[in-house]
C-alpha cells in the first residue's frame, strides 16, 4: 500500500513582522499500474528551507532526480517555490489554479505575479477532483482557500489519510470549520473543510502537524512538537508571544470581482502558458 513520509513538518507561526510560512512537505510512495515504483512529492516549500529539503531526501537515500511527480496544492508562494529543484518531475496542478497563477488578482499577496512563469517550468500536467495519481493515491478538490487548490487522499494500512495543503491549515480548523484565510471564496472553503474531514482518518494540514479527531472532536496530534529558534533568547528584549490558539478570519479585499475578471482573461492565460519558455536547473546531486 502507499506510505507518506513527512519530509519538512508544517509549523503554525506568523509574526507581526511577516510569515515564516513553513508548510509542510510530504513523500507518497508506492507503485504505478504496471507495478513501477513511484516517488510522489506533495508541495515544495519556499526557498528558505530548500538545504533542509536536500537532507530530508538524503536522509531517505533520495536525490531530487528520484523524484518523478510533484503535486502542489495549490500555487501560493510557500508552497511552490521549490518546484525548479525537480527536473525529472511531472507538477500536478488544478487547471484553474495554474489558470489563476498567470492573472492573479492584484490584492493577492500569496501569489506573485511571477508564479504563472514558475509553474512552467516542469511539464504540467492538470488533475482534477477524483483522478488516480497511482493506486490508492487520489486527487480531492478542495477550493476556496483558492480557485484550484487540491488535496491527496492515500489509503495507507492505517486508514485513509488525507494531505490538504492550505484547504485546511491547522488542525483546529477541522473544529471551527473555517478556512482563516480565503483567497477566493470563504463559502466554499467551508464545505471543503467538512468535506476533507468527512473522508479521512488522518488528515496532514498544510501548516500543522498530522491528527485525528476523536469521538468527540478533540484533536489528537500524531507527530510531537519540535521546533529550534536560533538568534533569539527567550529573555530577549522586545520578544512577546501572543495567544496562538486560532488565527483572525480573513477574507481578500476585492475577492467578489475575481471570477468575472478571471473569465475575462482566460485567452489571454492560454497564450500565456503556450509561450512561457520552460528553462529548468540541472537536479542538485
Amino acid at each position: 500500500m502507499p506510505t507518506i513520509d513527512i519530509l519538512l513538518p508544517g509549523y503554525a507561526i506568523d509574526t507581526d513582522q511577516g510569515y515564516p510560512a513553513f508548510c509542510g512537505v510530504f513523500l507518497v510512495r508506492g507503485t504505478d499500474t504496471a507495478g513501477h515504483p513511484r516517488n510522489i512529492l506533495v508541495d515544495a516549500a519556499h526557498v528558505g528551507r530548500r538545504p533542509h529539503l536536500w537532507d530530508a531526501l538524503a536522509a531517505r537515500g533520495l536525490t531530487a532526480a528520484d523524484i518523478d511527480t510533484v503535486v502542489l496544492t495549490h500555487a501560493h508562494w510557500d508552497h511552490v517555490q521549490n518546484i525548479d529543484l525537480f527536473p525529472h518531475a511531472t507538477l500536478l496542478i488544478h487547471p484553474d489554479e495554474r489558470r489563476y497563477a498567470h492573472t492573479p488578482h492584484a490584492s493577492d499577496w500569496a501569489t506573485p505575479a511571477w508564479t504563472g512563469l514558475l509553474l512552467e517550468q516542469l511539464p504540467v500536467r492538470e488533475v482534477v477532483d477524483g483522478q488516480d495519481i497511482i493506486p490508492g493515491v487520489t486527487v480531492v478538490g478542495l477550493p476556496g482557500h483558492s480557485p484550484g487548490s487540491i488535496g491527496v487522499l492515500v489509503d495507507t494500512e492505517a486508514g485513509r489519510a488525507a494531505i490538504t495543503g492550505d484547504a485546511l491549515h491547522f488542525a483546529y480548523v477541522a473544529q471551527t470549520r473555517r478556512n482563516p484565510l480565503v483567497f477566493w471564496d470563504a463559502d466554499q472553503a467551508a464545505l471543503s473543510i467538512e468535506r476533507v474531514v468527512g473522508l479521512a482518518d488522518v488528515i496532514y494540514p498544510g501548516h500543522d502537524r498530522p491528527f485525528r479527531l476523536t469521538s468527540g472532536n478533540d484533536i489528537d496530534y500524531l507527530e510531537p512538537f519540535a521546533l529550534t529558534l536560533t538568534g533569539l533568547r527567550p529573555d530577549t528584549g522586545g520578544l512577546a508571544f501572543a495567544d496562538g490558539a486560532s488565527r483572525p478570519l480573513w477574507v481578500m479585499p476585492g475577492i467578489g470581482d475575481q471570477r468575472t475578471l478571471y473569465e475575462k482573461n482566460t485567452e489571454e492565460i492560454a497564450r500565456r502558458i503556450t509561450r512561457v519558455p520552460r528553462v529548468v536547473r540541472p537536479a542538485r546531486g
